[in-house]
């Protein structure tokens, strides 16, 4: 078998038929793997609301009721008992984090105060930002029952209330951002 001589329209048909070969399958591999992520996503986000909302027998997701704001929009997810508003869980974002956006699930009682705060998405630094996390450290326990009327939330280097994490302070301002956005929301037309 004679070799063949190396040309430029070899090389440049070799090259688009590996490009051809590997974009079908990452096209395959994204369509085979959309539908379980996004199976995924949405029992986290269930599981966020149940964590961070006292118990409640409605669907808060079939209620789900949105306002854009800074380019983004929050998502807010009623929880009722017998019809009564036992808490709103909201979806909320920053921008600020160190590392970019952050997600958290913030749940609001009827009287303003935070029951509890679950962090959705993040990029924040392992072992320092990522302590946001529950499961990292007990950061986020000093918002629990805390009304932010009376409350300042931010990190006590601005002048707040909030105890930062060590060696992230950004994170931790970007994480009280989230929380004030979300309160704010809430204050100005997210009761329902």
């Amino acid at each position: 078998m004679a070799k063949k001589e190396s040309s430029f329209v070899n090389m440049v048909i070799t090259l688009f038929v590996i490009t051809l070969t590997a974009s079908i399958a990452l096209g395959f591999a994204y369509e085979f793997t959309k539908a379980p992520i996004a199976v995924a996503k949405h029992a986290a986000k269930m599981k966020a609301i149940n964590e961070v909302l006292p118990e409640f027998n409605n669907l808060p997701n079939e209620e789900i009721y949105k306002k854009a704001i800074d380019n983004d929009t929050l998502y807010f997810y009623p929880a009722r008992e017998d019809n009564k508003l036992v808490g709103t869980a909201i979806e909320t974002f920053t921008n600020k984090g160190f590392s970019g956006n952050i997600k958290l699930m913030v749940g609001i009682l009827p009287d303003g105060s935070i029951n509890d705060i679950v962090v959705l998405e993040h990029k924040e630094t392992p072992g320092l930002g990522d302590k946001m996390s529950k499961s990292k450290s007990d950061f986020s326990l000093q918002f629990q029952g805390i009304n932010p009327e009376n409350f300042d939330l931010s990190v006590k280097n601005d002048g707040g209330d909030v105890d930062a994490i060590t060696a992230s302070t950004i994170s931790s301002r970007a994480y009280c951002d989230a929380v004030n956005r979300a309160y704010n929301a809430y204050l100005k037309g997210g009761k329902k």
